[in-house]
């Protein structure tokens, strides 16, 4: 038994790769220690979280040199076995290497970052972690309308940035346009309709369009894109049923849902105060004239017995 120990650990393939394993665990116990000291007087999450990433990282690429540090002169008898493996391996790991290059796109051509709200292979949720195979999202939508939580985690692999479009939120421009529609009676007053719609608008999401120009400029500047405006506009449209009175703003992409409350709050509210001069419409069945209705009875008089 002793002899076999010795042999096996005079043999320079094993002695390597105990030396090999001996490395990496001190090297992952070294980084885990050091991100600990880093990380625990850090309060900003996002400073967090990217000194976690950049140590695994870093701990990554010392692993890798330490490999090829302990294995340096046996890499010239290794190139031949990797060259006829390397077809096979591509063939079969083809899903994870368009991961890995998806990874690398993401992380160098600014496709999406942490705390980004993207939607990714049919996906919509906020990007909680990036990982080097698969991208972790905390999900939005289906069955909670709105753009709030469902709870769900969802890790999606970072191929997708190259099969289908990526949709970002909150990139360059952290806005999005939205409207809210108001049906007014015809015989009310559309003005003071349209007055109430303007004055709740610039009340309501007034500030977002103020914070917005800046950021637009900055689109502008950058793409080719029109100057569009981010000013609360309100446009009006008659159909066979009623005047629709149509109100278009910018808001932040994670508060949509919650301005729309407010926004319609309020414009309810001022309505309620014109006192009748502006009605809210509803889908109402006006029959016109309706034709004669002619009414028949059959008489069923017993017959008298004799």
């Amino acid at each position: 038994m002793n002899e076999t120990l010795t042999q096996l650990v005079s043999d320079p393939t094993i002695s390597r790769l105990l030396i090999l394993a001996a490395g990496i665990v001190m090297i992952r116990v070294i980084f885990s220690i050091a991100n600990r000291a880093v990380t625990r007087g850090v309060e900003d999450p996002g400073v967090r979280y990217r000194s976690r990433k950049a140590a695994t990282l870093v701990a990554y690429a010392a692993a890798a040199f330490f490999t090829a540090a302990v294995f340096a002169n046996r890499l010239g008898g290794f190139t031949v076995a990797f060259g006829v493996a390397g077809a096979g391996i591509a063939f079969a790991l083809q899903e994870v290497i368009a991961s890995v290059a998806g990874w690398l796109a993401v992380s160098f051509g600014d496709f999406y970052k942490p705390g980004d709200r993207i939607q990714l292979g049919g996906i919509r949720g906020d990007v909680i972690d990036i990982g080097v195979l698969r991208t972790t999202l905390m999900e939005c939508g289906q069955w909670v309308n709105g753009d709030l939580y469902n709870g769900r985690i969802v890790r999606v692999a970072n191929s997708f940035v190259f099969k289908e479009p990526v949709f970002n939120y909150s990139a360059d421009f952290p806005f999005v346009w939205d409207e809210i529609m108001v049906p007014i009676k015809y015989g009310s007053s559309y003005r003071e309709g349209r007055e109430i719609l303007e004055r709740v608008g610039e009340e309501v999401v007034g500030q977002y369009a103020r914070d917005a120009e800046a950021a637009w400029r900055a689109m502008v500047r950058k793409f080719l894109i029109e100057d569009a405006p981010v000013a609360p506009v309100v446009t009006l449209q008659a159909n066979q049923n009623w005047i629709e009175l149509t109100l278009r703003y910018v808001v932040d992409y994670k508060r949509r849902r919650g301005t729309r409350d407010r926004l319609f709050t309020r414009v309810l509210e001022e309505i309620d105060a014109a006192e009748g001069r502006v009605g809210i419409a509803a889908s109402t069945l006006n029959i016109e004239k309706m034709p004669p209705l002619e009414i028949r009875v059959a008489d069923h008089r017993p017959i008298a017995q004799t």
